[in-house]
């Protein structure tokens, strides 16, 4: 019996004037790496763009299975861990930290995942992208697919059934199939979620709960659909989109990352007594908290008042690149930040927290590879 395969396609309309994600010509270090030997700064949350994401409830998977930020891969290079039918490389941006894979238009882009994903689970990447003409808006996707036999690298629409998501300046819309019927899903709305987005990082996360499916760009919840998966699927497979393009719109992407499991932060903490969280997300190398994290901080500031005699330990933990002390340093000045974003955000007591850092003294995952580190990368709340 074959297989049922199943499709999500997240896909991106947009017009890309590289004016200033251009590429920069030469390489570096590793930008986090790099980061870390900087001076230190006063442990402060980002609370501007903690507000900015002030209905922002989405909550990453517990563990990561795959993490990708071409730290690893050399400039000009197709990174390591992808396959492609067209090309594409590894480059720096001039005004943008880090490094991004650029790919080329006409093509598929496929991480190389070695575990199938169970019901619930969740995506995520950066994405910069210029436009300057939404008429002329080029195709960027993304799907998620339960693969069987074929060729799914060329095939346009792989499988038996699935949906895709596209969305551009202007407006959004859904299209759901199944053994090439299509289904019901079949919407399109006005948005303006990416107005005033061009040559920015764009954070696209979307939570996969069985048949349910959530999608944001940014803080945006821009779909939340109970019934767009089909039920019976068992999700392998990844595959990004380029699109025919013109000459300089071209799309590129960083800090892609998948995990695993629904969290039960509630039972972890006051149960079981310890609450560990991938969510809490800081820019590279340094103490401010990313606005993605509000998700994450939100569910555990919930948590604290509706037991308010609860008493908690804050733990930062890195992984191994950079200098040991600097790291040490660091996790204590990330779970200071998160102390103080939990009082001034949430209004959480102070008194009631207390902060430590271990740097990266206590692995729970190989530091050598992306999605160990990623892993490693961690707070760890502890009750008193």
């Amino acid at each position: 019996m074959k297989t049922l395969l199943s499709v999500l396609t997240l896909s991106f309309f947009f017009v890309a004037a590289s004016a200033l994600a251009q590429e920069e010509s030469v390489s570096g270090n590793d930008a986090d790496t790099v980061a870390r030997q900087a001076q230190p700064t006063a442990a402060q949350p980002s609370q501007e763009g903690l507000k900015a994401f002030s209905k922002y409830d989405f909550v990453p998977g517990e563990q990561v299975i795959f993490f990708d930020d071409f730290s690893q891969d050399n400039i000009g290079d197709f990174p390591a861990l992808w396959n492609t039918n067209s090309s594409g490389e590894v480059v720096t941006l001039n005004t943008i930290a880090g490094k991004w894979l650029k790919m080329q238009p006409d093509g598929y882009f496929v991480p190389d995942l070695k575990n199938k994903m169970p019901e619930n689970f969740t995506v995520e990447y950066d994405l910069v992208y210029s436009y300057t003409n939404v008429g002329d808006a080029p195709d960027f996707g993304i799907a998620i697919i339960s693969k069987t036999e074929g060729d799914l690298i060329n095939s346009l629409v792989p499988g038996n059934g699935g949906c895709e998501f596209r969305i551009n300046p202007y407006s959004v819309s859904t299209i759901d199939w199944k053994e090439g019927v299509y289904g019901e899903n079949n919407k399109s709305v006005d948005n303006s979620y990416l107005q005033g987005k061009n040559n920015q990082v764009v954070r696209i996360s979307i939570a996969v709960q069985k048949e349910r499916v959530r999608v944001y760009v940014d803080q945006e919840k821009v779909f939340d659909v109970p019934r767009m998966l089909y039920k019976g699927m068992v999700y392998d497979w990844i595959r990004f989109y380029s699109g025919s393009q013109a000459e300089g719109y071209t799309p590129y992407i960083s800090n892609f990352r998948v995990a695993v499991g629904a969290p039960d932060m509630r039972s972890k903490l006051i149960t079981e007594g310890k609450l560990v969280t991938r969510g809490i997300m800081f820019d590279s190398g340094s103490d401010r908290i990313r606005p993605e994290s509000y998700g994450t901080l939100k569910m555990i500031a919930g948590i604290l008042k509706d037991n308010a005699a609860v008493r908690v330990r804050i733990t930062g933990h890195t992984d191994s690149d950079g200098d040991e002390q600097l790291n040490l340093d660091l996790s204590k000045r990330r779970a200071a930040s998160v102390k103080n974003a939990l009082s001034g955000e949430f209004g959480i007591d102070s008194s009631r927290m207390e902060v430590d850092g271990k740097g990266e003294g206590e692995p729970v995952d190989s530091n050598t590879t992306p999605e160990g580190k990623a892993n490693n990368r961690r707070v760890e709340f502890n009750k008193l």
